[in-house]
């Protein structure tokens, strides 16, 4: 949600899978023992455990991923080693000793994001292939989101999705997702980008791509798919934000496209941003824009980040504009106590209880049994408890692209967890 060329060093790592143990032994596991006649003692064989059959998931994917996993150890993101004055990270028995600490916290255990990941591989990949021209947006919502809910094991704020299915089209750039009652159908000439979130215990997995279903602005979706991973390789501990958004953008612009016999350069929007990505706050304190500026903050240890790129033909920049669909309660709201609307005050306890600081859009109240709750909410946002996001979009006739990835800055490596086969 808004605010590869990888390294030589690139390494993928798979989780290990302890094979079964074929060696024979004696019930107690000790060697035979020979008997005082020289007769070695007759040894009951140690029965193999039964191989558990592989759950398999079905299409559409709706196997929760603890059927899975029974183990709870998910699939490794793609490895790369720091770089420069951070390269001996990689070796460090003290870092190595704070990612074991790590994983023995559940709260702080890499297998939340990476089971999010997962979940997002999965979807999106059933995604890809379910998505055609004739579709409802309101269609492709829901079939994304259900798969969501199936494959997480949606549990109140537990896991579930980590904020609205993004679905912006063309010129929108992003928070466009349908509220009900949307006709929108989706075009052969779309350029759609399906932005999707998952949450484990409030940690958030941030990945967007984009789909075309025509040739014409395959270079646009080129340029930006080039630029995020032009971020990715620049991240890491002690990096510095303004470098980055400046290798984001040089990556960008370096692309054109083709349109009718007339040539239209990529742009980097420059008012969007990626972001740092906090528990349960899927937009932290931390952005990381799309072009070069003097910004000199520095990435840390152990952040969370969502690298994503937007690039436009249009004029690189966006304005808000459309119907609000896209809501969150403000994280350190203080005003809620002096609610004076009744209707609002029992809006604000079903949003907390729903989806605490996790954005939420109009369809998921509908869902929850809300109705006629529209003056309660614009009542909380005016009040300063809600926050709304409205459609962000670049001149009417351009066209956007968005991919975008979660990164974990661990102390020895960057694990860059939603990465698949696809991007």
């Amino acid at each position: 949600m808004t605010d590869t060329t990888a390294t030589e060093e690139t390494k993928l790592h798979n989780v290990p899978i302890d094979d079964d143990n074929d060696a024979e032994e004696s019930d107690d596991g000790a060697p035979e023992i020979a008997a005082a006649d020289g007769e070695a003692k007759k040894k009951k064989k140690k029965k193999k455990p039964k191989k558990k059959k592989k759950v398999d998931q079905g299409d559409p994917p709706r196997t929760g991923l603890s059927k899975v996993y029974p183990g709870g150890k998910y699939p490794v993101g793609e490895i790369q080693e720091y770089k420069d004055d951070n390269g001996w990270r990689t070796t460090s028995e003290e870092k190595r000793y704070l990612e074991k600490l790590a994983m023995e916290d559940p709260d702080l255990t890499y297998e939340n994001i990476r089971r999010g990941a997962e979940v997002h591989r999965l979807v999106r990949k059933y995604a890809r292939k379910f998505i055609r021209p004739g579709m409802t947006m309101t269609d492709i919502a829901n079939g994304i989101e259900d798969g969501v809910r199936a494959l997480v094991e949606e549990n109140g704020l537990e896991a579930g999705i980590g904020f609205p299915t993004g679905l912006s089209l063309n010129n929108c750039a992003a928070h466009y997702t349908p509220n009900a009652g949307d006709t929108i159908v989706l075009q052969k000439e779309d350029v759609l980008k399906v932005d999707i979130g998952v949450h484990v215990r409030g940690r958030i997995l941030d990945s967007a791509f984009t789909l075309n279903f025509e040739p014409t602005y395959d270079k646009l979706l080129e340029a930006v798919k080039a630029a995020t991973n032009s971020g990715i390789q620049e991240a890491g501990i002690d990096a510095r934000l303004g470098e980055i958004a400046g290798a984001i953008q040089e990556t960008m612009e370096s692309y054109e496209v083709e349109v009718g016999g007339k040539v239209y350069p990529v742009k980097a929007i420059e008012n969007l941003s990626g972001h740092s990505i906090e528990l349960y706050k899927i937009h932290g304190k931390k952005s990381v824009l799309l072009v070069k500026n003097d910004d000199q903050t520095k990435m840390e240890e152990g952040e969370y980040f969502a690298i994503e790129t937007f690039g436009s033909t249009g004029r690189g920049r966006v304005v808000e504009s459309g119907d609000v669909s896209h809501y969150a309660k403000i994280y350190d709201a203080s005003q809620a106590s002096s609610l004076r609307l009744q209707t609002a005050r029992s809006l604000l306890r079903t949003i907390t209880k729903n989806f605490g600081s996790l954005p939420f859009c109009r369809r998921y109240l509908d869902r929850v049994g809300e109705s006629k709750y529209l003056l309660a909410l614009n009542h909380l946002v005016a009040q300063g408890i809600v926050q709304d996001y409205p459609p962000l979009c670049d001149a009417r006739g351009s066209m956007t692209a968005q991919f975008e990835h979660t990164i974990v800055l661990r102390p020895t490596v960057k694990e860059v967890v939603s990465r698949g086969d696809d991007y």
